[in-house]
């Protein structure tokens, strides 16, 4: 499964305290890049690796990690990268 996936890599490569994956394919069906395969994620990610970090380079970590899913397996992902401070506020 693809949500699998996604967080082995993510886990592999960020060591996230909490790491969501919601699966939003279902809702687009129609979609044009769902026709093509890919799917739409929405994932909540906390992790001491964006200590310092802008959103900017946060979003290329978890796109690096991601790596090939990001052309083949994934057309649209939303993205909530938050340091574990961040998450307590």
């Amino acid at each position: 499964m693809i949500t699998d996936l996604i967080k082995q890599k993510l886990t592999i490569a960020l060591n996230p305290k909490l790491l969501e994956v919601i699966d939003n394919s279902a809702a687009h069906a129609g979609h044009a890049g769902a026709q093509k395969g890919g799917g739409h994620y929405h994932l909540t990610l906390v992790s001491d690796n964006f200590e310092g970090k802008s959103l900017v380079q946060r979003h290329q970590l978890i796109y690096q990690a991601l790596g090939e899913m990001m052309k083949q397996d994934i057309h649209a992902l939303g993205i909530n990268a938050l340091t574990p401070s961040e998450q307590t506020r």
